[in-house]
């Protein structure tokens, strides 16, 4: 047997159906008795729209989007925003989209288009993997803080718990400290001293009910990444609540996951209204709303706004991680793809502007309550979902029902992105082994689950915060999701080409698309890719938590797993050429530019031929 009929990836020149079919001719003989379980498939368009729009709406869009506008200009960043948004973001949300439906296969098989960048599937595998392990911590937190307000008194307001120390003391309560400055021994410098329980300390080592229960209550962090310390064993059980659910979503395929996003997709809009109206009731609101909103053009000049743009569009989207691919790949081949990208992709920046009202208002009235600018309070990720917003429900009537309202919309907002991302890398493995794993779905899932939960307790043990900051700043970074987007982009527009993807478009929609996303494609958007890599690359710093500086290691594993999925690309890349037959020019048209269009490829692959309609 030859090379060539060993990879189904690679065909023979002068007989191009025996490479890639002889793995499938092999295949259905072997189960010609017992026919594989159907691939399955949306019951309704509303479905498909709905999963996407619970993908593409998380976390981000509550958290991080209004801190964004509010840290880089406020109104002026919709401007670089919007900038990339039609530059790149929704170019390559409709790239992906059609690109599942064009082919029916998950982020691996869609690379039979160019087999060459099939590390590109790989890479998004890996890149899942982590991000599975990584963002359901998050949801944890969220059904820990849940569980917590279910009493008359949420546990974080008052100082008098087993957890608190002698330097706490309620923000709220300040003001009536005895407090005096003096001039320090040592430097000459004044200081500003006050009495807590009979002690005097310096203003910077007071702390909050607030912050203590997060890091001495739930956390129970450590002193550093040296010290993991013992698994927080109430955060393993709601890890585990967390993925029992998302089993149970995505089990029984896209047909059973389409009925549960009625409810995670619909639900967090009514929790978010239902916050927006109590949080605009409240005084200082309009101040926070007018910070969120205002603009600060000059913030335009730095190139950081224009990164954060980026990478907050990448992120939010969910680009780049083969879920969009693998969503799109259970649409009919006729289903109009290109109007569906759009109508998600105004849902999703739409979402992001609305969840900055609702969490500008309660910013506000923490300020106003404080008596601090805006600016002071304000905060992202962690910081605003556990110590701001918690902070600031202490003085709503009915703390307890506002807090478990927030942080069950918490849970909703990123549980439908988590078991999306799940279904994005489970469709691509089964598609990619449909013999080894179709039939035994539903225990492939459970593994998978069962070993990203086995991972994910090193980020809930006493040290677990610091490899949930390495994760985030190095195996989900935004340099590693540029990196795969441009090879991606790439792979389509130049190798593929991006001519025959348009012709492929009109075959599905009925009509080619407008000649702005062929720019985009080849051009704008691989050049945003780069910049904005290469930036990220010189302004890169080692990350800190708090005043806590890593150890030289900890980066080492940070950037093993960075490499774990970018490598994939020319790690592949270069085993394909390697072990392909034939000289360069034979490699080249095996590899990078194929001569199947896309109704051939589809044949040849066993799906329904496709008609091309003469224009």
């Amino acid at each position: 047997m030859t090379e060539a009929s060993r990879d189904p990836e690679v065909t023979d020149p002068e007989n191009p159906d025996n490479g890639r079919t002889a793995l499938n001719l092999t295949c259905s003989t072997t189960s010609k008795s017992k026919p594989l379980p159907d691939r399955g498939s949306w019951s309704t368009k509303l479905d498909f729209i709905l999963s996407v729009v619970g993908l593409a709406i998380g976390l981000g869009n509550v958290w991080r989007f209004p801190y964004l506008c509010y840290k880089n200009g406020g109104g002026a960043f919709l401007i670089p925003y919007f900038l990339t948004l039609f530059l790149a973001g929704i170019p390559m949300f409709f790239m992906e989209l059609a690109l599942g439906q064009m082919l029916t296969i998950g982020g691996l098989g869609v690379f039979k288009i160019a087999p060459l960048f099939k590390g590109i599937g790989y890479a998004a595998a890996v890149m899942s993997c982590w991000m599975n392990v990584y963002y359901i911590v998050i949801l944890a937190w969220a059904i820990f803080y849940f569980f917590m307000s279910m009493r008359s008194e949420l546990p974080w307001g008052s100082c008098n718990n087993y957890w608190n120390t002698k330097y706490c003391v309620n923000p709220y309560d300040r003001a009536s400290l005895f407090c005096w400055s003096e001039i320090s021994a040592r430097n000459g410098s004044v200081i500003k001293m006050c009495t807590v329980n009979h002690i005097n300390i310096t203003v910077t080592e007071l702390t909050d009910p607030v912050k203590e229960f997060w890091e001495r209550r739930a956390l129970q962090i450590s002193e550093g990444i040296e010290y993991m310390g013992n698994i927080r064993w109430e955060l393993a059980g709601t890890l585990l609540i967390v993925w029992i659910i998302c089993y149970f979503c995505i089990w029984k395929g896209v047909k059973w996951t389409g009925k549960v996003v009625y409810f995670t997709s619909l639900f967090p809009y009514v929790l978010l209204t239902v916050l927006l109206i109590r949080g605009i009731t409240l005084p200082g609101a309009m101040e926070g709303i007018r910070f969120y909103i205002s603009p600060n053009l000059s913030k335009l000049r730095e190139s950081e706004v224009w990164i954060d743009a980026v990478t907050q569009i990448f992120f939010s989207y969910g680009l780049g991680l083969g879920t969009l691919v693998a969503l799109g790949s259970y649409n009919k081949f006729t289903n109009n793809v290109y109007k569906d990208a759009l109508i998600v992709c105004s849902v999703n920046s739409s979402t992001s502007m609305f969840a900055g009202f609702v969490i500008f208002s309660v910013v506000g009235f923490m300020a106003h309550e404080q008596q601090k600018p805006v600016a002071e309070v304000a905060a992202s990720g962690p910081g605003l979902a556990f110590l701001a917003y918690p902070s600031a429900v202490l003085q709503l009537p009915g703390a307890p029902l506002w807090s478990c309202l927030f942080f069950f919309m918490l849970l909703l907002i990123g549980l439908d992105s988590q078991f999306c991302t799940m279904e994005g890398f489970v469709t691509a493995m089964v598609d990619e082994w449909p013999l080894l794993l179709r039939r035994r779905k539903e225990l492939f899932i459970a593994l998978v689950c069962a070993l990203s939960y086995i991972v994910g307790l090193l980020c809930i043990s006493q040290g677990g915060m610091y490899i949930f900051q390495i994760l985030d700043s190095y195996a989900v970074s935004g340099f590693c999701l540029l990196f795969l987007i441009f090879f991606e982009c790439i792979s389509i527009s130049w190798a593929f080409g991006v001519n025959r993807f348009y012709d492929a478009l009109r075959d599905m929609i009925g009509y080619y698309p407008l000649m702005w996303w062929k720019f985009c494609w080849t051009i704008t958007t691989p050049m945003i890719c780069v910049g904005v890599f290469v930036f990220n690359l010189i302004q890169w710093t080692p990350i800190k938590y708090l005043d806590y500086e890593y150890p030289w290691w900890s980066h080492v594993l940070g950037w093993f797993t960075a490499l774990s999925s970018m490598l994939c690309i020319p790690g592949y890349m270069v085993y394909a050429w390697m072990t392909t037959p034939g000289d360069n020019r034979t490699k080249y048209k095996l590899l990078i530019q194929i001569e199947d269009d896309v109704a051939t490829l589809r044949t040849k692959m066993g799906q329904p031929p496709v008609e091309l309609t003469p224009l």
